[in-house]
């Protein structure tokens, strides 16, 4: 019963954010960025730009395997916050073989959905959030939980509801449907 609501839950959020143009009201920390704030890169799209990213074929793997890059080639728009190939290394031994099984392709969808944010969201975007929150801001998922977004330095973190933090490493990257933030460790959902 439980995986069957987990599974309609992220259909619904799937369909809701496919068939939107904008994501949260102005001010939110998931409201969409301007569109002149940055120029995409020709045509390609997220799920175009992940696929041809060094570093980034565990997250590619899984997001196939459960078809997520279908939606990723999608309108949007999308934030997704991708772990690097060593993010993934820093799993558990034999978490994401196990994740990555048929049988747990709800909950891989759920991990997946926990790192794609509705809308675009620019990395000045989270910082005038963290700083209109008095230090922290709360972004929301797709996969319908939240992450905090706070600074350590100049730098942006996202905590998980387990304690887990990564930090957003390097530049985004522009497409047409959105951007793509890499991170140095995996989020998980409760």
């Amino acid at each position: 019963m439980r995986t069957l609501t987990i599974r309609t839950g992220l259909a619904a959020a799937l369909i809701l954010v496919a068939g939107c143009d904008q994501a949260g009201a102005p001010g939110d920390a998931n409201a969409p960025a301007s569109e002149n704030a940055v120029e995409a890169a020709g045509n390609a799209t997220i799920a175009d730009g992940i696929a041809g990213a060094a570093g980034d074929s565990k997250f590619v793997a899984a997001a196939k395997s459960v078809g997520l890059d279908k939606t990723l080639a999608g309108p949007g728009p999308y934030t997704v916050l991708v772990p690097n190939d060593a993010a993934f290394a820093k799993l558990p031994s034999g978490a994401l073989d196990k994740l990555l099984k048929p049988e747990s392709r709800a909950q891989l969808t759920g991990v997946l959905t926990y790192h794609i944010l509705p809308g675009t969201i620019l990395t000045a975007d989270i910082d005038k959030a963290i700083d209109n929150g008095k230090g922290k801001a709360v972004l929301a998922t797709l996969g319908g939980a939240t992450l905090t977004a706070t600074k350590d330095g100049d730098k942006i973190v996202l905590t998980d509801a387990a304690g887990t933090k990564a930090t957003i490493t390097g530049a985004e990257d522009a497409r047409t449907n959105g951007v793509v933030h890499h991170i140095d460790a995996v989020l998980m959902p409760t």
